[in-house]
């Protein structure tokens, strides 16, 4: 009865969805079954720390990931905070159970042929986009920065002269890197009119993101590796501000 009233709940007072009360349903009667096959018998009530331990040792041995044995720790913690609320129970025997911490997946790199291919058989074209676009990959592929560091670069952070970058990381925290004169970061005329590369390089707008990802599709690199859009002002202005021209 205590279980089929807290999937009640879940589905009538929380408006969770179908799927997602089947999914404690099952979580907690994985527990039901490992404590009856135990030990006889399954009591929500009576249920102690050392059988969730038990119970986590035996799903981690049949091959369940960290990810999956921590979501039915939270559907099991969902409901005793339940039972605290209706009074069924004054004991939570999961307040000091920790699950299997979650393996950070090591970080995808791409090996020195794929980048070659990718800069080598890239029609990217003449024109201005076709340079700001090569230019942003050979800037990740030459410095290893983030994204949000290219993003974050400033005329004022480019030291031409030493050929160094001064990026912004996290936490504020800034740091140089050297760069090599494959970059081409000092100046790229496009038509009349000659650009600060250092200033517009990195103002990754909704067409350049596509444009960069489609790029990668093409090579199947995409789908390997983390990128995405950082968040940008709703508005870009339609023209280079005056102050990025040179003559």
């Amino acid at each position: 009865m205590l279980i089929e009233s807290f999937l009640d709940y879940l589905q009538y007072e929380r408006n969770y969805s179908e799927k997602t009360v089947l999914a404690y349903g099952e979580d907690i009667k994985q527990l039901q079954e490992f404590a009856q096959e135990e030990y006889g018998k399954f009591n929500p009530l009576e249920v102690e720390a050392e059988l969730i331990r038990e119970w986590i040792v035996s799903l981690m041995d049949k091959g369940y990931t960290s990810t999956s044995v921590n979501r039915k720790l939270s559907s099991l913690r969902t409901f005793y905070k339940y039972l605290l609320r209706q009074g069924e129970t004054t004991i939570d025997p999961l307040r000091k159970i920790k699950g299997p911490k979650n393996k950070k997946p090591l970080p995808v790199f791409l090996k020195e042929n794929e980048m070659n291919r990718l800069l080598d058989e890239t029609d990217f074209g003449e024109g201005f986009k076709g340079c700001r676009d090569r230019l942003i990959i050979e800037v990740f592929y030459a410095t290893g920065m983030r994204l949000s560091e290219l993003i974050g670069l400033d005329n004022k952070d480019v030291d031409f002269s030493a050929s160094l970058l001064k990026v912004t990381g996290k936490r504020n925290k800034q740091r140089l890197i050297p760069f090599g004169d494959e970059l081409h970061l000092g100046r790229l005329k496009h038509g009349d009119v000659v650009l600060n590369v250092s200033s517009w390089l990195v103002r990754m707008t909704d067409s350049l993101h596509r444009s960069f990802v489609m790029t990668l599709r093409v090579f199947g690199l995409y789908s390997s590796l983390s990128i995405r859009k950082e968040r940008l002002p709703k508005r870009l202005p339609k023209r280079l501000p005056k102050r990025l021209y040179k003559t």
